[in-house]
C-alpha cells in the first residue's frame, strides 16, 4: 500500500530547502485549499449526473444525453448557468442573515470533507479525536438551514426549516450512536487508527451482528441526516415549492445544491471508513495470494469505489420508497432507531469484553 506522505514530505521539504517555514505553511495551506476546492466542486458535479443517471435507469429513461458524450457536460452546463444568474434581492428579509445562511452551509459540508482519509497519509489533517471533530463540524449546517428559512421572511421556507432542523437533530442521534459502537470496536477516535486496525478483516465482518445492525442504522440516519428522499420533506416540492431554498438564486442557491450532494459523499465516505476499511483492501484472513493481488489495487481507487457504492444504495433509497410524514419520520427515529442504537451499543460493549470477534 503506497503511502502519500512521502510525496508530501518530499514537498515540504523541497519548499523548505529555499523558504523560511512561514512562507512554506502559507503556500502549502494555499494549494490544499485550492485543491480541496477543485476535488470539492467537480466531485458534487459527478454526483448530479451520477444521480441523473441512476434515477433515469430506474424510471427507464435515457438522462442526460445531449451536452457532451453520454451528457457528460450537462452538470458543467448547469454549473455556468447557475454562476451567470442574478442574485435576486428581496424586500422584508434580514439581508444579512439571509446571505449568511448558504455560506454556514457549504463551510460544515467542506470542513467534514477535509477530513477524509482517501488513502494512507492522503489527507488534509490527521489527529486523534478525528471523528468527533468529524461530527462536531457537520453539525454547523442545520443552523445554515434554519437561518435560511427564517431570515426568507415566507411561510414555505420557515416551514421547511423546522422540518429540516427536527429531522436532522433528531437523526443527528442515530448517527452518533452508531459511529460510537464503531469507535468503540475500534478503541480510538483516530480517523486513520480505525482505517488501519481493519488490515487483516473489515469492521463489517468482524464486528458480528452489533456491527451489521450500526450500519444499517447509519445508512437509513445518514439518508435522513442529508435530507435525501425518503425523507426529503424539508424540500417537499409538491409541499413547499423548494422548502428553505425557496428564495435563494444563482450562486447562493448553487451552495445549497452543492452542498446537498457533497453531504451524500461525506455520509457514504465515512460509511466506508467505518464499517469497510476506506481504503484498506478486501483481505481474507490466511488467503495470502489473494491478499497479494487486492493490494496491487490503489487505496485511493478502494475509497472511492466503496463511497460511491454506498451513495448508490442512498439514491436507491430515494427512487424507490415514498416520502414519509413528518410523524413517521420522527416516530422511526424516537420509538425505533434510537433504542436499537442503545442495546446494540451495549451489545457491542459486551462482544467487546467477552472478545467475542475476529
Amino acid at each position: 500500500m503506497f503511502d502519500f506522505s512521502i510525496v508530501t514530505d518530499w514537498i515540504n521539504n523541497l519548499l523548505g530547502g529555499f523558504m523560511p517555514s512561514w512562507l512554506v505553511t502559507v503556500i502549502e495551506c494555499i494549494g490544499i485549499g485550492i485543491g480541496l476546492l477543485l476535488v470539492y466542486a467537480l466531485l458534487a458535479l459527478f454526483y448530479i449526473y451520477y444521480e441523473r443517471k441512476l434515477c433515469a435507469a430506474f424510471q427507464c429513461r435515457l438522462g442526460p444525453n445531449r451536452v457532451g458524450p453520454l451528457g457528460l457536460l450537462q452538470s458543467f452546463a448547469d454549473m455556468f448557468k447557475i454562476l451567470i444568474k442574478e442574485l435576486i434581492s428581496l424586500e422584508k428579509t434580514d439581508k444579512f442573515l439571509f446571505a449568511l445562511a448558504p455560506y454556514l452551509v457549504i463551510i460544515a459540508s467542506m470542513l467534514a470533507f477535509a477530513v477524509l482519509p482517501w488513502g494512507k497519509g492522503l489527507q488534509i489533517i490527521d489527529f486523534n479525536i478525528g471523528i468527533f471533530f468529524l461530527i462536531a463540524v457537520s453539525s454547523i449546517g442545520v443552523l445554515g438551514i434554519l437561518l435560511a428559512g427564517w431570515s426568507s421572511n415566507n411561510k414555505f421556507t420557515l416551514i421547511g426549516a423546522m422540518r429540516s432542523g427536527a429531522q436532522m437533530v433528531s437523526y443527528e442521534l442515530s448517527i452518533g450512536l452508531s459511529v460510537l459502537t464503531m469507535v468503540a470496536f475500534a478503541g480510538t477516535m483516530s480517523i486513520t487508527g480505525i482505517v488501519e486496525a481493519q488490515n487483516n478483516l473489515w469492521f463489517i465482518f468482524s464486528g458480528h451482528i452489533p456491527a451489521i445492525i450500526a450500519f444499517v442504522i447509519y445508512m437509513i440516519a445518514g439518508t435522513a441526516e442529508t435530507n435525501r428522499g425518503p425523507f426529503d420533506l424539508p424540500e417537499a416540492e409538491s409541499e413547499l415549492t423548494a422548502g428553505y431554498h425557496t428564495e435563494y438564486s444563482g450562486i447562493h442557491f448553487g451552495f445549497f445544491y452543492l452542498a446537498e450532494y457533497l453531504n451524500l459523499f461525506i455520509v457514504s465516505g465515512v460509511a466506508s471508513l467505518l464499517f469497510f476499511g476506506g481504503w484498506m483492501p478486501f483481505h481474507v484472513p490466511g488467503w495470502d495470494g489473494f491478499n497479494h493481488v487486492m493490494d496491487y489495487i490503489p487505496g485511493v481507487v478502494w475509497f472511492i469505489g466503496k463511497a460511491f457504492a454506498l451513495s448508490f444504495i442512498i439514491i436507491w433509497f430515494k427512487w424507490t420508497f415514498p416520502r414519509l410524514r413528518i410523524d413517521q419520520l420522527l416516530s422511526l427515529e424516537w420509538k425505533y432507531l434510537l433504542p436499537i442504537n442503545l442495546v446494540n451499543l451495549v451489545l457491542m460493549v459486551l462482544v467487546i469484553v467477552s472478545g467475542f470477534h475476529f
